[in-house]
């Protein structure tokens, strides 16, 4: 339902409000700052852009994460609908080093090429040559590399997130919308062979997949050599 363009925006900040709490008490969080931390290394100045940002909450993650640990972060954040970037505008107003770009991300103008590119559970909006593409767009302009959190299909996280969002959720954009992501989740052989078919001759990128709690993959993308 977060697809549509018919969803009044007062149901879409319900909902990316309690896909924060979600990201936050689930772990989401954790994994995309884990990603973020893979890519960064040792840098205490760096440029961060998440495509598919929704309200801003895994930038804010970030950013909260890298002020503890003296990191200088500029956030670039793109989403192709105007209320999520207006909603992440307010939700992340204490951030100053923050740009918000509306527009689909295969269209938006980035002046230069951050050095990290994520995504978190966005590609499962999206068929495999959706997903390909994503992959591609990201390695091809990103500096140091890029990450993607998304959901392992499995019947376990299935019922477990169906059971929970039908307990507990205010929302019914989560209630429909949760266990169906999990439906369009990915398997680590998925994900494996779209991350390949994304790569070029001559892409100079190492990557790897791992699981992680609750039901997630982390795809990184390192660059061997980063780009200047």
């Amino acid at each position: 339902m977060l697809d549509r363009d018919d969803i009044p925006f007062a149901d879409i900040k319900q909902n990316l409000k309690e896909l924060d709490f979600i990201n936050t008490w689930l772990g989401g969080h954790d994994i995309t700052i884990k990603g973020f931390r893979k890519l960064a290394g040792n840098r205490k100045k760096i440029s961060v852009c998440e495509i598919g940002c929704g309200g801003g909450d895994n930038l804010k993650a970030i950013h909260r994460w890298a002020k503890k640990k003296g990191i200088s972060l500029e956030i670039i954040g793109i989403d192709i609908k105007k209320d999520c970037i207006d909603f992440a505008k307010e939700n992340c107003a204490q951030i100053t080093n923050a740009s918000w770009i509306c527009s689909d991300y295969k269209l938006a103008q980035l002046p230069v090429k951050p050095d990290i590119i994520f995504s978190s559970l966005f590609c499962h909006h999206f068929d495999d040559a959706g997903v390909k593409h994503i992959f591609k767009w990201m390695n091809q302009n990103s500096k140091l590399g890029f990450f993607n959190n998304d959901l392992q299909r499995h019947p376990l996280a299935y019922h477990s997130i169906r059971i929970l969002s039908g307990l507990f959720s205010g929302s019914y954009m989560v209630k429909n919308d949760a266990p169906l992501s999990v439906l369009r989740g990915f398997s680590k052989a998925e994900l494996n062979s779209m991350m390949k078919m994304s790569l070029e001759d001559g892409d100079n990128i190492d990557y790897s997949i791992s699981w992680q709690w609750a039901f997630r993959w982390l795809l990184t993308g390192t660059r061997k050599i980063a780009v200047s």
